[in-house]
């Protein structure tokens, strides 16, 4: 699965979440290097993601977003799948979407 088609799963996910405004980072020529996929604020936290395949890495220039990111007070993770991101919004205590109907289909790697 593409680091293309992991995000978009993320981003429908991400719509069901209660109190969570988010966007997919395109970045371009006067955006800032390095910035996450996916920008949340949800339920009043910055929550970033950095999407990836299960083999990809960051880049230096994303590790360093990162680390301002956590520095601001703000969260960034790396994440490969739908469930990762599941596991974190838990850990952070945002309430997940519950997909018992199969609203998603079938999730990208990690349920």
């Amino acid at each position: 699965m593409t680091e293309k088609e992991i995000t978009s799963a993320i981003m429908r996910y991400l719509k069901f979440v209660p109190e969570c405004f988010c966007w997919k980072e395109h970045g371009g020529m006067y955006d800032t290097a390095g910035l996450p996929d996916i920008i949340c604020c949800i339920k009043g936290r910055f929550v970033a993601f950095e999407v990836k395949t299960a083999s990809g890495r960051l880049t230096k220039l994303q590790e360093a977003a990162m680390r301002k990111i956590k520095a601001a007070k703000g969260e960034a993770f790396k994440v490969t799948s739908v469930g990762d991101v599941k596991v974190i919004l838990d850990a952070l205590e945002v309430p997940s979407h519950d997909d018992s109907l199969g609203i998603f289909g079938q999730e990208v790697g990690g349920g």
